[in-house]
C-alpha cells in the first residue's frame, strides 16, 4: 500500500530528506555555537537601576535622581520618562564608536544621556524618526564616540514604553562589534528570503505547470498565505524591511508584528488542516485548530493595539495561544501519521525544527531561557526549512490528486462508454429498427440549432386498434414493421430521419428542398399483408416547418400535432398542414379539463384493475390499478385519450388522489384477496412536498398494510422537473414498506442509473419488447434475457408487459420470465368485478 501511495513521488521525497538533513545541521550549528559578537558585548541589564522623571528633566535632574535598584526597580511610567542608570564601570575597555543596543518596543520617545569627562550629551529620538538607528536583528542603538573609559554615567530613557520586561537585551557593544553581528544576520535573513521565495515560485510556477490538478489551489493558497506572511514576519521583525521602508522599524515593527503573529497561528493551522485528510483525524482536532486560529487572530490584534488587555499580559497571552498552537498542530499531525497520512508525514518532517525552535523562542520570551541571537537566527533558519519542505509536501500531494484525478477520469471514461452504449440501445425502437422518442427529441434539437429549414411530419396508423382486434397483435405489428420500414427507405431517400414514437405514431424529419409528398403517397394508400390477411395502409399526417410555423422542438412538435388531430377529424388518411387557424382546437383540450372537474362530481371515473400472473401456473399474482373515464359523450375513455387533463397541474391532482383513494379503499374491501395492487404515479404527484407522508396516512387511514401497495413510476416521471424531490419520496416510501415498480423499463434513457439510484423492487418489461420475442427478433429476446438476469442478480421481480399470445408467454418463460400481464391473462375489469 505505501509502495502504490508513493509512486511518482520519488523526487520530493529525496529532496525532502536531503533538506532535512541540511535544516537540522543548520539548526544545530547555530545554537551551538555563540556569535562573536555576541560574546564581547557587554550586558547591561545586570545592576539595572531606574526611576520616573518629568517630560522636561534635565540632565543634572537625571544624574542626581534617585534610582531603586532590582526588583524595586519600576518597569513602565504612565506619565513622564522611565530613566535606567546603566552600569558604566563595565565600559573601560571600549573604543570610540561603540554603541549601546537594545530590543526594540514600543514607546514615545527614547533618549541617552552620556556623561563623560567632557560634559553630558543628551540624544532624543521620537518613534517615528529612528533613521540610522536601528540594526538587523529587530534592535536600536546609539553610538557613542568617546571611548568607555571616558564616560562618567549612561542613562536610557523611554517616554510611553509599554514595559521594561518587554526588552529582553541591553549591551554595550564594541566599535568593531556592529559588524560582526549585523553580518551573520544578513547572512541569515538572506538565506530565509531566498530559501522562502524559492519554495513559493516552486509552488506558484514549476507546481501547477507540472502538476495541473483541480483541487490545488485549495492547498497552495494557504501555503502561499503561510509562506508570504512568515517571510513579511522574518523581514519586519529582523528589522530588514527598514532597507525599504525605514519606517518600518521600532514600535511601528513590533506592532506590525504582533499581528502578523496572530495571522501565522491561523494561516499555520488553517493550512495544516486543508493539506491533511479531515476523515484521518477526530472531528474535533480541526474545530479546535481552527478556534485556535481565530483566536491567534484577537490576541494578534490586541496584543497591537494594547487595548484593553494591558500590554505585558497581551505579550504573554500571544506567545502561550502561540505555544499551545504549535503543539497542537504537532499533536494532529502524529494522530494523523498514525492514521497513515502522507502529507502529515511531510509536514511533521518540515514542522519539527519550528516546534522546537518556537518552543525554545517561547522560553525565551517568558524568561525561562536566557536571551541569545541564535534562538530568533535559528528560528528563522526553520521557517526557511519548512517552507521548504511543506512547498514539497504540497507537491506530493498534487501528485496524488493527480494520480486519483487519472484514476477518476479513466472511469469516467469507461462509464462515458457504458452510457453512449446504453444510449444507442435506448435510442432505438426494437420493434421497427427505427429511432424512438428519445432520439427523435435529439434529432429535433440538433436540427434546430443548426438553423437549416426542414419539416417535422407526424404520422399515425389509422385503425391499428382494428387490425389488433382482428389479427391479434402480432398482426398489428407485422403492420408498424412494414410502414416503419417504408418510412424509413423515404427518409433515407431524402436525407432525414424516421422515428417511431409512440404506439402507432411515426416521425420525419426532411429537408424542406425536398419533394416529400409524392415520396408519401407512395406509403399512403399502399397495401400490406400478414398471413392470409391484406390490407391498405392509411395515415394520417400532420406536418409543421422549421422556422415558418415554430423555433422550438415544444412548439413546433404541438403544432404538427395539431396538424394531425386536424387529419384525423377530416376522415383520415390524409395529410394536413399546420395553419395557425388550428389552435381553435385548444378550446376542446379546455372543454376537456372542464368536464374533468364535473367528472370528479359525478363520479364518471372508474378503476379497472389487470391481473398479473404467474406465466407457469397462471396465478394471480397481484393487479395493477388502471384510470377509465366513462365520460357522458366520449364513453369509455383511457388515459391516452385525455392525457392533457392528467397534465393539467390544476385538476390532475384531485384525480390521481381519486385514484390513490379508490384503489387503497378496494384493497381494504378485498381483505388481501387480489394480492398486491401497484397504482401509476405521475410527478405531480411525487414531487408536491410531503407526498410520502400523505401516502403513508391515506394507508393508515384505510388500514392497508404498506407492502399491498405497489407505486408504479415510468422514467419519465425521474426526468421531468422535479425529479429529484420525486426520487426523494421514492426513498421515504420504500422505507416505510411500500413496493416501487419502473415501468416501460428499456424504452427510455438510462434505464440502468435509475436502478441505481432507486430501491426498484419490480422491473417491468415494455411491451415492445414482448411483441417482438416471437417474430425471430434476436435483439428482443436477448434483452429480455439481460432484464431477467439483471433482475435476478439484484433480487427484483420482472414482469413482461403485453403478454398476448400463448407462443408469447412460452417464450417468455424460456428466457426465465416468471411473471405477466397482459390480454392473454385477462382484459382490465372494473374493479367492483375484479
Amino acid at each position: 500500500m505505501r509502495k502504490k501511495l508513493g509512486g511518482g513521488t520519488g523526487g520530493p521525497r529525496a529532496l525532502m530528506r536531503l533538506g532535512m538533513k541540511l535544516g537540522w545541521l543548520v539548526l544545530l550549528w547555530l545554537s551551538a555555537v555563540p556569535l562573536s559578537a555576541q560574546g564581547q558585548s557587554i550586558d547591561l541589564r545586570t545592576r539595572l537601576c531606574g526611576t520616573i522623571l518629568a517630560d522636561a528633566a534635565a540632565p543634572m535632574t537625571v544624574r542626581r535622581a534617585t534610582y531603586r535598584c532590582g526588583t524595586a526597580a519600576p518597569t513602565a511610567a504612565a506619565q513622564g520618562w522611565l530613566w535606567l542608570r546603566l552600569d558604566a564601570t563595565r565600559l573601560q575597555g571600549l573604543q570610540p564608536g561603540w554603541r549601546v543596543a537594545f530590543d526594540q518596543t514600543r514607546f514615545r520617545k527614547v533618549a541617552l544621556l552620556v556623561d563623560t569627562v567632557e560634559g553630558s550629551r543628551r540624544t532624543v529620538l521620537d518613534h517615528q524618526a529612528l533613521d540610522g538607528h536601528w540594526a538587523p536583528g529587530g534592535r536600536l542603538f546609539f553610538t557613542i564616540n568617546q571611548p568607555g573609559t571616558a564616560v562618567r554615567g549612561l542613562y536610557l530613557g523611554f517616554a510611553g514604553i509599554d514595559d521594561l520586561s518587554l526588552i529582553r537585551r541591553l549591551d554595550a557593544q564594541p566599535a568593531d562589534g556592529p559588524g560582526s553581528t549585523d553580518a551573520p544576520w544578513l547572512w541569515i535573513m538572506g538565506l530565509f528570503t531566498g530559501t522562502v521565495l524559492s519554495a513559493l515560485c516552486y509552488n506558484l510556477v514549476i507546481g501547477p505547470v507540472r502538476q495541473r490538478v483541480q483541487r490545488q489551489w485549495t492547498y497552495r493558497r494557504w501555503y502561499v498565505l503561510w509562506a508570504s506572511l512568515s517571510l513579511i514576519y522574518g523581514l519586519i521583525w529582523s528589522n530588514v524591511a527598514g532597507f525599504l521602508a525605514p519606517g518600518l522599524v521600532g514600535p511601528m515593527a513590533v506592532r506590525v508584528d504582533y499581528v502578523l503573529v496572530g495571522l501565522l497561528i491561523a494561516v499555520g493551522n488553517g493550512f495544516f488542516f486543508a493539506l491533511v485528510d479531515e476523515e484521518r483525524l477526530p472531528a474535533w482536532m480541526p474545530r479546535g485548530g481552527r478556534l485556535l486560529g481565530y483566536a491567534g487572530i484577537v490576541a494578534g490584534l490586541v496584543a497591537s493595539i494594547g487595548a484593553p488587555v494591558p500590554p505585558v499580559p497581551s505579550d504573554r497571552a500571544l506567545n502561550v495561544l502561540a505555544g499551545i498552537a504549535t503543539l497542537w498542530v504537532g499533536l494532529a499531525g502524529m494522530v494523523a501519521v498514525w492514521r497513515g497520512s502522507r502529507a502529515a508525514r511531510f509536514y511533521l518532517l518540515g514542522w519539527g525544527p519550528v516546534i522546537a525552535m518556537l518552543l525554545a523562542r517561547l522560553g525565551r520570551n517568558l524568561g525561562l531561557v536566557p536571551s541569545s541571537d541564535s534562538i530568533d537566527m535559528a528560528t528563522f533558519s526553520a521557517f526557511a526549512f519548512e517552507a521548504l519542505v511543506l512547498s514539497l509536501a504540497i507537491a506530493d500531494r498534487f501528485e496524488r490528486l493527480r494520480h486519483e484525478r487519472d484514476q477518476a477520469r479513466t472511469a469516467r471514461d469507461v462509464e462515458r462508454a457504458e452510457a453512449r452504449a446504453i444510449r444507442l440501445s435506448a435510442q432505438t425502437d426494437f420493434l421497427t429498427g427505427l429511432g424512438n422518442r428519445q432520439r427523435f427529441q435529439h434529432d429535433v434539437t440538433r436540427l434546430i440549432a443548426s438553423s437549416h429549414g426542414f419539416t417535422l411530419y407526424l404520422v399515425d396508423m389509422d385503425y391499428l386498434k382494428q387490425v389488433n382486434d382482428r389479427l391479434g397483435h402480432a398482426g398489428g405489428d407485422a403492420l408498424l414493421r412494414q410502414v416503419g420500414r417504408m418510412l424509413a427507405d423515404v427518409a433515407e431517400e431524402q436525407g432525414g430521419f424516421a422515428a417511431r414514437i409512440g404506439g402507432d405514431e411515426f416521425a420525419l424529419l426532411l429537408r424542406d428542398d425536398m419533394m416529400t409528398g409524392p415520396a408519401l403517397d407512395q406509403v399512403q394508400g399502399g397495401t400490406w399483408h400478414f398471413a392470409e390477411e391484406r390490407g391498405v395502409i392509411s395515415l394520417s399526417i400532420g406536418s409543421a416547418r422549421f422556422p415558418e410555423d415554430a423555433d422550438t422542438p415544444d412548439l413546433l412538435y404541438q403544432n404538427a400535432d395539431l396538424a394531425l388531430y386536424k387529419a384525423k377529424r377530416l376522415g383520415r388518411g390524409r395529410h394536413q398542414s399546420y395553419h395557425p387557424l388550428l389552435r381553435v382546437d385548444r378550446r376542446a383540450q379546455a372543454a376537456l379539463a372542464n368536464d374533468a372537474e364535473a367528472a370528479l362530481q359525478n363520479g364518471e371515473f372508474r378503476l379497472f384493475l389487470q391481473p398479473i400472473v404467474d406465466l407457469a401456473s397462471r396465478r394471480v399474482e397481484g393487479h395493477e390499478a388502471l384510470l377509465r373515464w366513462q365520460h357522458p359523450i366520449y364513453g369509455l375513455m383511457a388515459p391516452s385519450q385525455f392525457e392533457t387533463v392528467l397534465t393539467n397541474s390544476t385538476v390532475a391532482p384531485r384525480i390521481q388522489a381519486w385514484v390513490l383513494e379508490s384503489a387503497l379503499a378496494h384493497l381494504r374491501d378485498a381483505n388481501g384477496s387480489i394480492g398486491r395492487l401497484g397504482v401509476n404515479f405521475t410527478s405531480l404527484q411525487l414531487a408536491e412536498p410531503g407526498a410520502a407522508r400523505r401516502v403513508l396516512d391515506r394507508l393508515a387511514h384505510h388500514g392497508v398494510a404498506p407492502g399491498l401497495l405497489c407505486v408504479e413510476v415510468t422514467e419519465s416521471v425521474m426526468l421531468d422537473r422535479g425529479a429529484e424531490a420525486v426520487v426523494q419520496t421514492l426513498h421515504e416510501l420504500s422505507a416505510a414498506g411500500i413496493k416501487l415498480a419502473l415501468d416501460d423499463f428499456g424504452t427510455g434513457f438510462a434505464s440502468l442509473i435509475h436502478l441505481r439510484r432507486l430501491p426498484i423492487d419490480t422491473i417491468k418489461i415494455d411491451r415492445s419488447f414482448t411483441a417482438g420475442v416471437v417474430e425471430d427478433d434476436q435483439g428482443a429476446a436477448a434483452i429480455i434475457h439481460a432484464i431477467v438476469s439483471l433482475g435476478d442478480d439484484l433480487g427484483k421481480a420482472v414482469v413482461a408487459e403485453g403478454v398476448e399470445t400463448e407462443a408469447q408467454a412460452v417464450a417468455l418463460r424460456a428466457l426465465g420470465c416468471r411473471l405477466g400481464q397482459g390480454y392473454l391473462y385477462g382484459m382490465p375489469r372494473a374493479a367492483a368485478a375484479a
